[in-house]
């Protein structure tokens, strides 16, 4: 076993153990923390695989900002975890049977990919090229409608997201533009008319006037 497989096998027990204690963990800080713990063990695979472009883009997204807005949230939010674990047991029997159908569908689907043996050379145009623009020159031209179709998707959750969390409070006030821009003159001024009022003097004052 040579150097890069020993750190292979490490930063994938790391990145297992990790993401592992990002579901069992009780705290929400730590979730969150063990999260940032297993993209960092992926982006030291990427690096592994001659990847560097994708672990920076890793790092500096997901890490760098994506991370960081989620502790900041979860810190500010008073979020009451014990409501949200109960029948977590009940549940448990389920969700595993998913979790293990789902690591069996990616196996099956990976296992044509593994087999290959034979890797097919990049052609001259790709190899004398960088490794950042290989990827760009692959991903719009090979792979532009697969890109396509995850950008889509994309968009999708995030409309779904929106109108999700889209709720309209009673107790809310708020201002509707579209009728501020139809508001006219004659509807918020009101010119009225009215007689002049003469204020008579009082009646102390000209009884002093008298006497004096």
């Amino acid at each position: 076993m040579n150097t890069t497989s020993a750190l292979f096998y490490l930063f994938s027990a790391i990145l297992l153990v990790s993401a592992f204690r990002v579901v069992t963990a009780r705290s929400t800080v730590h979730a969150a923390l063990f999260l940032v713990l297993a993209f960092f063990n992926a982006a030291c695979i990427w690096m592994l695989l001659k990847a560097e472009f994708l672990a920076i883009t890793l790092v500096l997204v997901y890490v760098g900002a994506v991370m960081v807005l989620f502790l900041f949230v979860v810190m500010m939010l008073d979020i009451n975890t014990d409501s949200m674990r109960e029948g977590f047991w009940t549940h448990f029997p389920l969700a595993a049977f998913i979790g293990v159908l789902i690591a069996l569908e990616m196996a099956l689907v990976l296992k044509t990919g593994f087999s290959v043996r034979e890797v097919k050379p990049l052609e001259p145009a790709y190899a004398e090229l960088g490794n950042t623009r290989a990827l760009g020159k692959m991903i719009y031209t090979q792979y532009l409608y697969p890109l396509q179709v995850a950008a889509v998707l994309l968009l999708v959750a995030i409309i779904a997201a929106i109108a999700l969390t889209l709720r309209k409070r009673k107790d809310s006030r708020y201002q509707d533009p579209s009728q501020q821009v139809r508001a006219k003159k004659a509807d918020r001024v009101r010119l009225v008319k009215m007689d002049a009022v003469v204020e008579k003097p009082a009646a102390s004052a000209t009884q002093q006037g008298g006497q004096a």
